[in-house]
């Protein structure tokens, strides 16, 4: 049983549903989930309208859905202006409108509204994954208009191979455009933004329960990317400094909020090595920037952007007046291999109980942890220090650990009431984070001031360009104690139990996805391969396009000659090529249709008389196509074969009663202007070439 063909307008009017699906698949995590339900409810009705053939809907129904969608964008955002209210609104009703597809000015209307689709898009994020995926969305929808515009009677099914060749070239022809007023464009502040808390990734916090790290370790999106003036330290010095927590909160620990006014830090005269490098910080939703550990200096912003004023706490830590809720790139400097010397807590400073600098390092949550605290009363005499002996007790600590069957593992199994009992003395298996919290309790216990400092250790660098690439699951935790004399010095448990995550910047195993695991089965390094170039790709969008900024620019404009110009003068100067530009195109476009204005069956006999007369033969001008060939057989015995056949096909188009189908003029005789360019030259070439010149000349 033979198929029917569905006709032309609904395959078309499919094509197009398809385009605006993909083109709104970007915004089902954006917009509220009724949005999304309607939308591709809406798509789908009207799929099922153009397969079947059925009549649309009728509006009052169209009324209806109306109104449901204004009065749901009015319930789920409070107003129906504004950004967010907008998308939703501009979401719903472009799937709505195409119910309403009955002539060309609908259509006209809904390919308006995917190119906003695409633009709202970019509203939520700015990747190369949403440039990559609107770049096409963009493609298919001026193919789709380009169908729209193809008349019936070319082909009986959709051109849709002519469409999108079309529509790639008229995409290529305006790139130098787009590239051009990119580059050179006065970079403005954008109009509106839409951060908001849905932009920042789930990260870091100020609070910590046990297992929040351990689940960001499944995360494996790109947190940091840093280049270092210089070559790149050892993964054991990679320790980037995110939110300092020292206060508890029940079983877990919370940033502290409240200090006592204090001093500047001290500064070592002789640092051990100073490291200078630039960051690439992805939107965490951290108001702690995650700078390497004793940024001494507050970072700069080499790129133009909203004002941002940083606050070293006096825990260490850099902090902003405002959550990093967007792309940010920073340079910074970063003194390794010294101890922390805060303001609060000078190096030479006694540890004294009573003493309130010292209360909040020393505290212990009431109620907790009680058999935890028990074995540190046992064990405190074992470890053979002094009571001010902070670093041979936190050797100890790192000694037990190491001869005791402790495991690291992302999933612990933890059980019991209290997690840090559970661990510490019954399961022995955890992350990054029950180290840290079981070595804080039982310092504590021992006079000995901790906190933990949570943040990033390691990353992997890109082979490609050399850029370290710090993901969400490169997050760890680990322990600062105080030693006199010093300052807070760095323990990191892990290293006592899993050395090849602090010394080689390793990582525990995540299951891998269906794609990522079929790759490894295949070649181990192809996904190693494919993610450094994806990984490259990614920076140089980010560098490049993300982040040409003002200062950018104006090196790029004195790399080009222009020392000192400022928005007015290059808006100006843009206005004046812009008009050029126009002014070029007007007059090629006016040459171009008065050249095919003429008639092509003249245009085309008149060339191929030209390239005749060029190779010697004068060929009058009233001659059709086989008196013309007549004529050269008599100017020559050379085989005319491959002339006469398309002269023969022309004539036949031109004289014969039944001439339909697509013009054949065009291929006709640039076949017949080869052929005759191959014909042998008689004598007196030269004399007819210019003769033939002269009268093309007149």
């Amino acid at each position: 049983m033979s198929r029917v063909a569905l006709p032309r307008e609904s395959r078309d009017t499919l094509f197009l549903l398809a385009v605006l699906a993909w083109t709104l698949l970007p915004q089902c995590t954006q917009v509220p989930l009724w949005c999304a339900v309607l939308a591709y409810a809406a798509l789908g009705w009207r799929a099922w309208l153009a397969w079947s053939g059925r009549a649309l809907p009728s509006r009052h129904l169209m009324l209806l859905a109306l109104a449901g969608a204004s009065a749901g964008t009015l319930i789920s955002h409070q107003s129906l202006l504004g950004p967010s209210a907008g998308v939703t609104l501009l979401v719903v009703l472009s799937a709505l409108k195409t119910l309403e597809l009955r002539a060309r000015r609908d259509a006209t209307v809904v390919f308006y509204l995917g190119f906003f689709l695409v633009l709202a898009n970019f509203l939520h994020a700015q990747s190369l994954v949403m440039a990559l995926a609107m770049g096409l969305s963009v493609w298919l929808l001026l193919a789709a208009l380009v169908l729209a515009h193809l008349p019936d009677r070319l082909q009986t099914p959709p051109p849709l191979r002519q469409a999108l060749a079309l529509s790639a070239r008229l995409l290529l022809t305006g790139l130098p455009l787009v590239v051009a007023l990119f580059l050179l464009f006065p970079r403005v502040a954008p109009l509106w933004s839409m951060p908001g808390p849905g932009t920042a990734r789930t990260g870091l916090s100020d609070h910590l329960s046990l297992g929040d790290v351990a689940e960001l370790a499944q995360d494996d999106t790109v947190a940091l990317r840093l280049q270092f003036d210089g070559p790149a330290p050892a993964p054991s010095q990679l320790y980037f400094r995110g939110p300092v927590l020292s206060e508890p909160e029940g079983s877990g620990w919370q940033r502290r909020r409240r200090f006592l006014p204090e001093a500047e830090p001290t500064v070592p005269a002789a640092p051990a090595r100073t490291l200078r490098y630039e960051m690439t910080v992805e939107p965490l939703g951290l108001s702690t920037l995650p700078l390497l550990e004793n940024a001494r200096t507050g970072p700069t912003l080499p790129d133009a952007g909203p004002e941002r004023r940083w606050r070293h706490e006096p825990e260490g830590a850099w902090t902003s007046d405002q959550p990093l809720t967007e792309r940010l790139r920073v340079q910074a400097t970063a003194v390794l291999d010294t101890p922390v010397h805060d303001a609060a807590t000078p190096p030479a400073e006694p540890v004294r109980a009573d003493d309130p600098r010292w209360q909040p390092y020393l505290a212990l949550p009431g109620g907790q942890h009680p058999r935890t605290l028990a074995w540190a009363d046992e064990h405190g005499a074992s470890t053979g220090a002094a009571l001010g002996d902070s670093a041979r007790r936190a050797q100890w600590l790192l000694d037990h650990i190491r001869q005791r069957p402790f495991v690291y593992t992302l999933a612990p199994g933890l059980s019991g009431p209290d997690p840090v009992d559970s661990f510490w003395l019954d399961q022995r298996a955890g992350f990054c984070e029950h180290y840290a919290s079981a070595v804080v309790v039982v310092l504590r216990r021992w006079g000995v001031p901790a906190r933990i400092v949570t943040g990033y250790l390691g990353g992997q660098v890109n082979p490609l360009n050399g850029v370290l690439e710090v993901r969400q699951r490169d997050a760890h935790a680990w322990v600062e104690y105080w030693q006199g004399g010093r300052g807070w010095v760095r323990l990191d448990p892990t290293g006592a139990v899993a050395p090849e995550r602090v010394q080689r910047g390793e990582r525990l195993a995540t299951p891998r996805g269906l794609v990522g695991q079929t790759l490894v089965d295949l070649d181990p390094r192809l996904l190693a391969q494919a993610r450094a170039l994806w990984g490259a790709a990614e920076h140089q969008w980010n560098q490049w396009v993300l982040g040409y900024s003002t200062h950018r620019q104006q090196d790029l404009l004195r790399a080009l000659g222009w020392d000192s110009v400022d928005s007015r003068a290059l808006g100006q100067s843009l206005a004046g090529a812009f008009a050029a530009a126009v002014a070029i195109g007007a007059i090629w476009v006016a040459l171009r249709t008065r050249r095919l204005q003429q008639d092509p069956w003249l245009r085309g006999h008149e060339r191929l008389r030209q390239a005749l007369r060029r190779r010697g033969y004068a060929v009058p001008d009233h001659l059709a196509p086989a008196g013309l060939l007549a004529h050269l057989a008599t100017l020559t015995t050379a085989d005319l074969t491959e002339l006469r056949r398309p002269l023969e096909l022309l004539s036949q188009w031109r004289y014969a009663d039944a001439a339909h189908g697509q013009d054949p003029q065009r291929p006709l005789w640039r076949s017949a202007l080869r052929a005759a360019r191959h014909l042998p030259r008689r004598q007196g070439t030269q004399q007819a070439r210019a003769l033939g010149w002269r009268r093309d000349r007149r």
